[in-house]
């Protein structure tokens, strides 16, 4: 995909970008917030700065690589199938223990645990920002570049809209499942040994794929909600 900022094509390529961020990063205000709770104010400026950048940066080079390497056979399918449960497991009741994060009484331990804590919690938005992106490395750092300042400045805020509008959750996971269903269609191995098919086949395939993340999604939370109502009793 060429970088046309005419292109409605381009410009709904750059949203799904945005969005995956948007749904994907949410935990960093918690990561940050955590990690630098121990920290005299002046600290806790410096220390956020920092370890955002060292985060934002390590995420672009992962983010980068994996958009290169994606084409290569067989590699989209297995990104595909996992962002297809990344997109289920988005959907389910967060862990209220989920957050382990230590908080340090210096500086640069805090920076330390931001960086280590998001390189861990990175990998989802990594796949699905590259999927997204075609294999556009031009798209790719387009819409990063929009998405970071966004998620950097505003992560509080987004974090209470999820919390608040929870139909954001579930547009973001339907997306991630588009986002897979396109991957595991336009795999090189896949498409070799499959027979030639209509140029709009990948598009069912990504709402095959949504349609599925939300009803496994929504099967999936009923189960768990119903079992801890059983727990709880």
């Amino acid at each position: 995909m060429e970088l046309d900022l005419t292109s409605a094509v381009f410009w709904i390529a750059v949203g799904q970008i945005v969005l995956i961020d948007i749904v994907l990063s949410g935990d960093n205000a918690v990561v940050i917030a955590l990690a630098c709770r121990n920290l005299s104010p002046e600290q806790r400026k410096m220390g956020i700065f920092w370890g955002v950048l060292g985060a934002v940066s390590l995420r672009v080079i992962l983010t980068v690589f994996a958009a290169l390497v994606m084409n290569l056979p067989w590699l989209k399918l297995v990104g595909g199938l996992l962002l297809l449960w990344i997109a289920v497991k988005l959907m389910l009741p967060e862990d209220e223990e989920g957050h382990d994060i230590a908080s340090s009484a210096n500086l640069w331990g805090a920076v330390k645990t931001i960086v280590v804590a998001d390189f861990v919690m990175s990998l989802d938005n990594v796949i699905a920002v590259a999927g997204a992106a075609h294999g556009s490395l031009l798209l790719l750092l387009f819409g990063l570049a929009v998405s970071i300042p966004l998620i950097v400045w505003s992560s509080q805020l987004i974090l209470h809209w999820m919390e608040r509008f929870p139909s954001i959750v579930l547009l973001g996971a339907a997306l991630l499942g588009y986002v897979a269903g396109q991957m595991l269609f336009s795999d090189p191995g896949v498409t070799a040994i499959l027979p030639q098919l209509p140029a709009w086949s990948a598009k069912v395939a990504g709402v095959v794929g949504a349609l599925l993340v939300v009803i496994v999604g929504r099967w999936l939370e009923k189960r768990i909600l119903a079992r801890q109502d059983v727990t709880i009793v």
